[in-house]
C-alpha cells in the first residue's frame, strides 16, 4: 500500500505578519495511522524540502499522543524535512492521497494547478482521496470528469465558519471553506466546533478539524481495504 501525503509550502498568515503552515497533529496522526497499517508513505509539498510548521500547532495545548510520538521519531522528522516536489509525483504510483490541513493550503495548494491535476488523476482512477480541516479547501477548483466542481452535490465537511471565527481569522483567510463549499453546490455538513467529524462520500473523505485527523485517515484506510 503506497500513500502520498501532500503538505503546504506556504508560511505567511495573510497580511498579519504571523506565520502559518501545516498543523502538526493533522500530519502526525494520519501519518502513524498509515505507518501502523504497514503503508509505504511518501511526503510531498509544492516547494519540496521542509514544509513550514504552523508554530501554534507546536504549543503545549495542541500536543497529542501522535505529536509526542513524532517528537521522539528522528526518522519521520528526517522524512518530513526532505519532502519531494509535488510536481515530481504521479497518481499512478500511489493507492491513495491524503492532505493534512493548517491554514497554509488555503493559499498555495488550493490554487496550485499541479495539486488540482493530481487530485483529478486520483479521482479519475477511482482511488480514494482524503483531506482534513483546512485541506478540504484545496478541492475548490478541482473538477469532476463532466467539468462540474468535484464536490457539487456531494457530502463534505471542512473547517467551519464558527471555528474560523473562534481563532480570529475570518477576515484573514482567502476564503471560508463552509461558504465556498455551499457556493459550489456541495452538501456541506458539520458537527459542533472542535468535535471529531469525518464524512465519507464514495471515495472522498473529508474531516472537519484537527480532532478529525485520525478518523479521516482510518476512513481512508477502510476504503483501501
Amino acid at each position: 500500500m503506497k500513500v502520498l501525503m501532500v503538505l503546504t509550502s506556504h508560511d505567511k498568515l495573510g497580511n498579519t505578519g504571523n506565520k502559518t503552515g501545516f498543523w502538526l497533529e493533522e500530519f502526525a496522526a494520519p501519518y502513524y495511522v498509515f505507518k501502523d497499517a504497514g503503508a509505504d508513505i511518501v511526503l510531498a509539498s509544492p516547494a519540496g524540502g521542509q514544509p513550514p510548521l504552523d508554530p501554534k500547532s507546536d504549543l503545549p495545548d495542541f500536543q497529542t499522543e501522535a505529536t509526542h510520538r513524532f517528537a521522539a521519531d528522528p526518522a519521520t522528522q528526517q522524512a518530513l524535512a526532505s519532502t519531494v516536489k509535488l510536481s515530481e509525483v504521479k497518481a499512478e504510483d500511489f493507492d491513495t492521497v491524503f492532505y493534512p490541513g493548517g491554514h497554509g493550503p488555503l493559499w498555495d495548494l488550493a490554487e496550485s494547478d499541479t495539486s488540482i491535476a493530481l487530485i483529478e488523476s486520483f479521482e479519475r482512477a477511482g482511488k480514494p482521496i482524503g483531506f482534513v480541516c483546512h485541506a478540504p479547501g484545496v478541492l475548490r477548483h478541482v473538477k469532476a470528469a463532466d467539468g462540474e466542481p468535484l464536490i457539487k452535490g456531494r457530502r463534505v465537511t471542512g473547517f467551519t465558519n464558527s471555528e474560523e471565527a473562534a481563532v480570529g481569522l475570518t477576515d484573514v483567510v482567502p476564503f471560508l471553506i463552509e461558504d465556498e463549499f455551499q457556493a459550489l453546490g456541495a452538501r456541506y455538513e458539520k458537527a459542533g466546533d472542535w468535535q471529531p467529524f469525518t464524512v465519507v462520500d464514495g471515495r472522498l473523505v473529508t474531516g472537519q478539524n484537527p480532532a478529525s485527523s485520525e478518523s479521516a485517515a482510518n476512513a481512508l484506510l477502510k476504503l483501501l481495504a
